[in-house]
C-alpha cells in the first residue's frame, strides 16, 4: 500500500467516513501479500477518485451503490453499503423507496433479497422496522 501518495490517503479518509473504521481495519488486516495491491487499488481509485468527485454527493452515490448492488444480486457487499448508506444519511424509508425502484429495473428476486439484507442492518442499527 502508498499511504504517502496523496490519492491513497484521500481515498483511506473517504473510505473510513463511509464504511467505518472498524470495516476498514479489518479489511487491511485481513490483506495478505495476494490481496494488498487490490486493497490499494479500491483505496485509491473507488474512494480516493470516485467517491471522492464533487459531481454527486455520497447520499446519491450510496442510492446508485445499492441500486447496482441490488442488481448484481452481491448480498454481502449491498449489507455493507445499507451501512454506509445510513452513515450518509439515508433514512430507512429512502433505503425502501431505491429498493422499490430496483424492483422495476432489477427485479422483484433481486429487491426480496435486498429488502431482507436492509431489513436486517436497518433492526440492527435502530432495533427495528416495521
Amino acid at each position: 500500500m502508498t499511504p504517502d501518495d496523496p490519492l491513497y490517503e484521500r481515498g483511506m479518509r473517504v473510505r473510513r467516513e463511509v464504511l467505518g473504521d472498524d470495516y476498514v481495519d479489518t479489511a487491511l488486516e485481513r490483506a495478505t501479500g495476494f490481496t494488498t495491491d487490490f486493497q490499494d487499488l479500491i483505496t485509491r481509485y473507488a474512494w480516493g477518485e470516485i467517491w471522492s468527485r464533487p459531481g454527486l454527493d455520497r447520499r446519491t452515490r450510496s442510492c446508485i451503490t445499492l441500486m447496482a448492488l441490488m442488481a448484481l444480486g452481491r448480498l454481502e457487499e449491498l449489507e455493507l453499503h445499507v451501512r454506509a448508506a445510513l452513515r450518509n444519511g439515508l433514512s430507512a424509508d429512502e433505503i425502501k423507496e431505491v429498493i422499490l425502484h430496483g424492483a422495476i429495473y432489477c427485479g422483484a428476486p433481486a429487491a426480496n433479497s435486498a429488502f431482507a439484507v436492509a431489513r436486517r442492518v436497518l433492526a440492527e442499527h435502530d432495533g427495528g422496522v416495521s
